[in-house]
């Protein structure tokens, strides 16, 4: 074992914890370790100097991930892979002859009126699997007992959980990703940040034409989440739009169908540094922070990625090719929240296993761990989705 004297350096931060010194540049390289990749088995006492270091304490990384996406995993079925959905389309008033009657007119009750009803079927399916393999008589070897190989082989067991519960982190955000680009795309040709759609709600444009007087200077989107009158303003027409949702009607879908979302089937996601901002810059210093609060949500760090440096321009973007025939990906940033219909995006039917091979050449186990599952998106369900962006220059 390495062992560093370091008397120099504590009286050293003795003298800056004690007032008696200015902050000083510390070397701490000696202090430190940041642990080898391999341990040197050259290491040895120091005292003899021939007797190898042995391991003192093992720590397994077995921290188990629960994941933190939004709730939007639904049912499973053992048989059958279609997910069927029905609905039928409001019906027409007509005259109420009653109230018309003529004299020797004859009234026919045995007209057909045949409903009209729309059928969907949804019937694709995503898959993937991670194989490890796993042995213990090669492995028995490292370990001083049979606990720390049971506690070495289940941090194997959680490395796979983990894997698996991030990779099906992602395929819910893209399913939620692809409603919001489906429904940026349906509501704009051109530029997102010119102005704002009935379903994709440009904040900022709208809060610039509202509060902004002409000649001054507009706000940006990159400043937009830290103003408190922003957040206000925010706040106000996403309320409002948790209400219009409610009443029954053909604006918030891309279909165009009647359609209308109780408070119990709507889910509302939010990005979460709009809604740390909002805490932090509007509700922390206001009294009645009831009138003022943002809807209750789930929050989502990112949409897509975290990018490099979880910069606003990474974690609010979202770059989706909709399509197979698209030249090119729809892509949108500032991207704040959406509100949904349960009915408009899910993952649903998920098949999750296990199975086994054993080489008996090998003296080794495989485990083929599997995941299938189906997700959609139904357009003709509501979804509202809330962004800022900035016109194009």
């Amino acid at each position: 074992m390495k062992v560093e004297q370091v008397y120099s350096l504590v009286n050293d931060i003795t003298k800056e914890i004690l007032g008696e010194s200015v902050i000083l540049a510390e070397d701490l390289s000696n202090v430190v370790d940041v642990g080898v990749a391999i341990f040197n088995a050259s290491d040895v006492d120091n005292y003899v100097k021939k007797l190898v270091d042995r391991i003192g304490r093992v720590v397994f990384v077995n921290r188990p991930y629960s994941g933190v996406v939004p709730s939007v995993l639904m049912d499973a079925w053992e048989f059958g892979s279609v997910l069927e959905k029905i609905s039928a389309d409001l019906p027409e008033a007509v005259e109420n002859e009653a109230w018309n009657l003529q004299n020797g007119a004859s009234y026919d009750p045995n007209v057909f009126v045949q409903p009209s009803v729309t059928v969907k079927f949804f019937n694709k399916k995503f898959t993937y699997e991670i194989d490890m393999s796993f042995t213990e008589m090669q492995v028995k070897e490292s370990f001083t007992s049979a606990s720390q190989l049971n506690s070495f082989l289940s941090m194997l067991y959680n490395a796979v959980d983990k894997s698996m519960t991030v990779k099906i982190d992602g395929l819910i955000m893209r399913t939620i990703n692809y409603m919001i680009a489906s429904t940026v795309k349906d509501d704009f040709v051109g530029d997102p940040g010119a102005g704002s759609g009935v379903k994709a709600i440009n904040l900022l444009y709208l809060y610039n034409q509202k509060f902004t007087p002409a000649g001054e200077a507009a706000l940006t989107a990159d400043k937009a989440i830290t103003s408190p009158e922003f957040i206000r303003f925010a706040a106000y027409t996403m309320g409002l739009y948790e209400n219009r949702m409610r009443r029954i009607s053909k604006l918030f879908n891309i279909e165009g169908k009647d359609r209308f979302t109780p408070s119990d089937l709507l889910h509302i996601v939010l990005l979460n540094d709009f809604k740390a901002a909002a805490n932090a810059y509007l509700q922390s210093d206001t009294f009645h922070d009831e009138f003022t609060r943002l809807p209750e949500a789930e929050t989502v760090p990112y949409w897509q990625g975290s990018g490099t440096a979880y910069a606003f321009a990474d974690v609010s973007k979202i770059s989706v090719k909709l399509n197979e025939s698209d030249a090119n990906a729809t892509t949108i940033s500032g991207v704040l929240g959406i509100m949904f219909d349960r009915d408009a995006l899910g993952v649903c039917n998920q098949d999750r296993r296990v199975t086994t091979n054993y080489n008996p050449k090998g003296e080794f186990y495989t485990n083929f761990y599997k995941f299938d599952a189906s997700a959609f998106v139904d357009p003709s369900e509501q979804a509202v989705v809330f962004f800022v962006a900035d016109p194009a220059v």
